[in-house]
């Protein structure tokens, strides 16, 4: 990324100086370099609130109470893993941080349901089903209030910053439910994961058997 901007920097510079336009590049090299300041220190405060209101819902057990009014949802979409797993909580914290449009904080949040969902990961080295529609899930977004975007948009002087949450809405909950859907059809091309220790005891036990079973197949061992 570092290098992609770098890129367009360049560009712009020797696109600017090539028309005689390098003033008006600088200038605005300039303006946005102390715009994004000021956005950076207006995300401050709506970050930081809704933060400390995500640590207050966690200390007073209402992550605890989403997770259960969400359990038929998340037994649903993740059956593979148990129904007291504390990824479970995970989800939900992930799930009520993104719908805020805390997308920073559901990042942690999110890395850590992911750790979860590892341990009880049966092939360690693939992603399992709960893994992939958690992943498809976060991805998505679905957003009830965008407040990372209000409070950009506050910080660059917009007029009218709430306008946004409508069409938000409606695009995050598409793009969520069309996430799930192909999920949940994807999974039905693949089979089941297996633990590897599993399959090669498996495959041990049959060759192990197996000379003894062909030769009884044909007429007996000898």
């Amino acid at each position: 990324m570092n290098y992609i901007f770098y890129f367009l920097i360049v560009v712009s510079i020797i696109a600017g100086a090539a028309n005689g336009k390098l003033p008006d590049v600088v200038n605005a090299i300039l303006t946005g370099a102390e715009l994004s300041v000021k956005v950076a220190f207006s995300l401050i405060g709506i970050m930081a609130f809704w933060l400390g209101m995500m640590k207050i819902a966690k200390k007073s057990g209402l992550i605890g109470v989403i997770a259960k009014i969400i359990k038929p949802v998340t037994k649903k979409l993740f059956n593979e893993i148990p129904e007291d797993s504390p990824a479970i909580g995970d989800i939900a914290m992930s799930f009520s941080a993104n719908a805020f449009g805390l997308t920073n904080a559901a990042t942690p949040i999110g890395i850590k349901a992911m750790e979860e969902l590892q341990k009880q990961n049966i092939d360690k080295k693939s992603a399992s089903n709960a893994m992939c529609m958690f992943l498809a899930m976060n991805t998505a977004g679905f957003q009830l209030v965008p407040a990372t975007v209000i409070a950009i948009l506050i910080g660059v002087g917009y007029e009218n910053p709430t306008e946004i949450i409508a069409p938000t809405l409606l695009v995050t909950t598409i793009a969520f439910l069309s996430a799930i859907f192909m999920s949940k059809l994807l999974q039905k091309f693949w089979a089941p994961q297996q633990s590897p220790l599993a399959m090669g005891e498996g495959r041990i036990s049959a060759g192990g058997t197996g000379v003894r079973n062909s030769g009884e197949d044909f007429g007996g061992e000898n």
